[in-house]
């Protein structure tokens, strides 16, 4: 079964911004929790073809999974390849716009997301063979957190600093519009502002002109 995912960022900077959505969380939900913690090396691609990307890589997917990308690849449109180190998993990331947004930058979209038993230069070859290239290099520390019933990341990226993304996922493409707006009612309650599509696309334009500057390090921007 495929699922959407609605996400919403929120671009908080600095580190004492971070505890303080912590803290407010903390006050308004007495089952907040922290769920996970850990570092990620996310590699996005682009060019390429994916049924090529699909006939790559399905020998290393189950038949679920493979039926779940051929999906998304038949119906999706404006696709975003993603190869992720979590820790010591290795996944595939495939999504796919279903808004006016990109799909690498937008709030609704079709997602793939599966392990795989490779590692991550092994995965990285199989979507070059599929003529994929390298559009940028990404690496941050994340800590995920229930609250109110929806997933909160709290994320400390290379080049941006600190960002929250406020997400739920769902079956039912449907009820996408309830989704948005219990995310947007939350993000009042605790006093974050979105980060606007415009400004999220200057960053992430800067971001992949210059990602040799900023992988693996500290190094933050400021784009407005």
């Amino acid at each position: 079964m495929n699922t959407f995912e609605i996400e919403v960022k929120s671009l908080l900077g600095e580190e004492s911004k971070a505890k303080e959505l912590l803290d407010r969380m903390a006050a308004q939900d007495p089952d907040f929790k922290k769920t996970s913690a850990n570092k990620q090396l996310n590699h996005y691609f682009e060019g390429g073809d994916m049924r090529k990307l699909i006939e790559s890589v399905s020998s290393h997917l189950n038949e679920e999974q493979f039926a779940k990308l051929q999906h998304i690849v038949e119906t999706g449109k404006d696709f975003s390849i993603r190869t992720r180190q979590k820790n010591d998993e290795v996944l595939l990331v495939v999504k796919a716009s279903v808004d006016e947004g990109t799909s690498a930058n937008t709030v609704s979209r079709l997602e793939f997301e599966e392990k795989v038993n490779l590692s991550l230069d092994a995965l990285d070859g199989l979507v070059q063979s599929a003529g994929f290239k390298y559009q940028a290099k990404w690496s941050r520390e994340r800590e995920e957190y229930k609250y109110k019933g929806m997933t909160v990341c709290l994320d400390k990226n290379a080049g941006y600093g600190y960002l929250a993304e406020f997400e739920k996922v769902i079956t039912d493409e449907g009820a996408l519009a309830d989704a948005r707006a219990e995310i947007d009612t939350v993000m009042k309650e605790l006093g974050v502002d979105e980060l606007p599509q415009d400004r999220l696309e200057r960053m992430f334009s800067h971001y992949n002109q210059n990602w040799p500057d900023y992988y693996g390090t500290d190094k933050v921007f400021v784009i407005e």
